[in-house]
């Protein structure tokens, strides 16, 4: 899989050594000088393309037909859209990505510049900020499906709503399902008729939604009351 990535900065050139570490085939593009002397110290030459990445001679030159994956990455919303454009319109990528540098112009990176996913720097940290008030002590082990899903796990404290209830009467959402509990050591797989206790361990899979449901009730009584 070829990921074309343009613009040089510092996560264009991480995101860049990542993919190849990854054993991911990568082009990077970028134009300014002094940035391409730092990253023919940090990169394979081979990887680097000097060019305007809204030049669609330069793409073409550095080979985006070839490409299954555009990020654009660089400082400038309207060089992001102007790509994933000439991307999709001209060069048939199949998957776009754009970074977001202004939060206000986040209306314009949609279908009609053809891209497929954004990075807006503004709304993750908002969305963490969110997550980790709502979640309370519940850790986050793993995210799926492109961070629609999460697996995480919290160990029940004392007076925590779900403690003497049966699975089946937490009213979980369907997108939340408890996957197993670790009781004194030990895993058990649980039923509709398991009943929670003090100290368990919970391990679900569930959406962000089923996430704040379940913290609700494995939280103590004094942080629901605040």
């Amino acid at each position: 899989m070829l990921v074309f990535i343009a613009g040089g900065g510092r996560t264009g050139a991480q995101l860049a050594a990542y993919l190849i570490q990854e054993k991911y085939e990568v082009r990077l593009i970028e134009h300014r000088k002094e940035l391409l002397a730092r990253l023919h110290h940090e990169l394979p030459t081979e990887v680097i393309y000097e060019g305007l990445a809204t030049d669609p001679n330069v793409l073409r030159q550095a080979g985006l037909e070839k490409a299954n994956v555009v990020v654009a990455c660089t400082g400038e919303d309207d060089a992001n859209l102007t790509l994933c454009y000439l991307a999709r319109t001209l060069f048939k990528t199949k998957r776009t990505i754009a970074r977001i540098n202004n939060p206000r112009n986040s209306w314009l990176f949609d279908d009609n510049f053809h891209v497929d996913e954004t990075i807006n720097p503004a709304d993750v940290i908002a969305h963490l900020i969110q997550q980790e008030m709502s979640l309370g002590d519940m850790m986050t082990l793993l995210k799926l499906r492109r961070g629609r899903y999460s697996f995480v796990e919290e160990k029940i404290p004392k007076g925590a709503p779900a403690i003497g209830k049966q699975l089946k009467d937490l009213q979980l959402p369907e997108q939340c399902v408890i996957a197993v509990i670790i009781r004194n050591g030990q895993m058990m797989l649980p039923h509709g008729d398991t009943i929670f206790e003090e100290h368990d361990e919970v391990y679900a899979i569930t959406d962000t939604e089923g996430a704040v449901q379940l913290a609700q009730l494995l939280e103590p009584p004094d942080r629901s009351a605040l």
